[in-house]
């Protein structure tokens, strides 16, 4: 079954504003000659490649969501720009195997360092890849689309 026909069956609950609504952040940082590269990690169930996200944060705004899902995911450090970049929608399975729509609200984050230890070190995957390559790996449409905006636009002035 095609991703599209799986979102599909959820239409009508995120026509309703049954949706889960996630952040997540955009890391990227400059290659070694001097292009841009965006951080892919995969999810601890299914090993899909992604971007750091995570559910709302109490007390945090969006953005402030991100950025923390980045360190704990990642181990990014940086800063994480307030407007949205953009949305993307999947389908997330719960731990007890109910399915839920969720809309993910991305903030670019302007990595300024990186960390080995981190609280979810050794159950993901990580690269830095030009956003280009980055496209490719990535399920959800969406977010393809987004990767692949980012390779056409400077994130950082």
């Amino acid at each position: 079954m095609s991703y599209l026909s799986r979102l599909a069956e959820y239409a009508d609950a995120m026509f309703h504003g049954s949706t889960a609504h996630r952040s997540a952040a955009r890391c990227c940082r400059k290659s070694e000659n001097d292009g841009m590269e965006v951080l892919l990690i995969t999810t601890r169930e299914t090993k899909r490649w992604t971007i750091p996200k995570g559910w709302p944060v109490k007390g945090l705004d969006p953005h402030q969501a991100a950025k923390r899902e980045a360190w704990e995911e990642a181990g990014v450090k940086g800063k994480a720009k307030k407007k949205p970049f953009g949305y993307f929608t999947y389908v997330k399975t719960l731990a007890d195997g109910h399915k839920v729509p969720s809309v993910v609200q991305v903030h670019l984050l302007e990595t300024r360092a990186t960390r080995s230890h981190f609280p979810e070190r050794g159950q993901r995957d990580l690269v830095w890849l030009p956003a280009s390559e980055a496209a490719l790996l990535a399920d959800e449409p969406e977010l393809k689309g987004l990767l692949g905006k980012f390779s056409r636009r400077t994130a950082f002035r």
